[in-house]
C-alpha cells in the first residue's frame, strides 16, 4: 500500500519545551491510526505539530510526497490535512450551512453528503453555530473537515464530553468514514475500547515517545499492554 504520511525524527513542543521526542511513523494510504496514551503524553502536541501550530525542533513531515515541514498551517490544510481540534473551531456566528459551504472543496465529500452522514445537521442547517448543542457542534466540526476533502483526517478526542447517545452516533459516522470508506485518519481518544475496533493500527505514546506500535485488533486483545500503557481496567 502506498505511503501517505511519513514522520522522521520529529521533536516539537511549545517555545523551548520539547514535548514530542524522536517520533518516527509511517501511515499507509487508506489506513486509520488510533493514537493512544495517558493524559500529557504528547498526543495532542503530535497532531498540532502535523497541523503546524507548535514549534518544531527537529525532524521532517511528508504527506503524499510533499514535504510539509516548512509550511504554514493554511498551506498544510491546502496540501490535504483536515483537522478537528478539541476546541472544534466552528464559526459560531454563521449558520450550519454557511459553516460547511464556506470551506467546501471539490471532491467526493459534498455538503449534501455531509448532511446525509449527519441528519441532525440537515435539520439544523439554518441554525447558528452557537445555537447547537456540544454534540451537534462536534458533528459540524467533523463535517467541516470532511467537505475539505482532505488526504488525512486528524481527530483530537472527538468523543470527549459528549452524551452517550451522541457518542454512539458520532462513532458510527467516524467508523463509516475511516473503516468502510477508507479515509486515512489519525484519531486521538482516551478510551481505547471505543476507537481500536474501528482503526487498523495503534500507536501508544508515553512521555512524548512511541512505546508501542502495532495492529489495533492485537492491542485490543492484549489486556496486559492496555493496562500497562493506558491503565485500562481488566474485565
Amino acid at each position: 500500500m502506498a505511503e501517505l504520511l511519513k514522520i522522521e525524527g520529529l521533536r516539537s513542543g511549545y517555545g523551548e519545551a520539547v514535548v514530542v521526542q524522536g517520533i518516527d511513523l509511517v501511515l499507509p494510504q487508506g489506513e486509520s491510526l488510533a493514537l493512544l496514551g495517558r493524559n500529557g503524553t504528547g498526543k495532542t502536541t503530535l497532531l498540532n505539530t502535523l497541523v503546524g501550530v507548535t514549534r518544531r525542533h527537529a525532524g521532517r513531515i511528508v504527506l503524499a510526497g510533499q514535504d510539509l515541514t516548512a509550511l504554514a498551517p493554511h498551506q498544510r490544510a491546502a496540501a490535504g490535512i483536515g483537522w478537528v481540534p478539541q476546541e472544534r473551531n466552528i464559526f459560531k456566528s454563521l449558520t450550519v450551512d454557511e459553516n460547511l459551504s464556506a470551506v467546501a472543496r471539490p471532491g467526493p465529500w459534498t455538503v449534501a453528503r455531509a448532511y446525509e452522514m449527519f441528519p441532525r445537521l440537515a435539520e439544523r442547517k439554518s441554525n447558528m453555530g452557537n445555537q447547537l448543542s456540544g454534540g451537534e457542534q462536534q458533528m459540524l466540526a467533523v463535517a467541516r473537515a470532511l467537505v475539505l476533502n482532505p488526504k488525512l483526517l486528524l481527530l483530537d478526542e472527538p468523543l470527549e464530553g459528549l452524551a452517550p447517545i451522541i457518542v454512539e452516533e458520532l462513532l458510527r459516522s467516524i467508523a463509516r468514514v475511516v473503516r468502510d470508506e477508507g479515509m486515512s485518519a489519525i484519531i486521538v481518544e482516551q478510551n481505547p475500547r471505543m476507537i481500536l475496533p474501528i482503526t487498523q493500527r495503534a500507536v501508544v505514546l508515553d512521555r512524548g515517545s512511541v512505546v508501542h506500535e502495532g495492529a489495533s485488533a492485537a492491542l485490543l486483545e492484549d489486556r496486559e499492554q492496555l493496562d500497562r500503557w493506558l491503565a485500562v481496567a481488566r474485565h
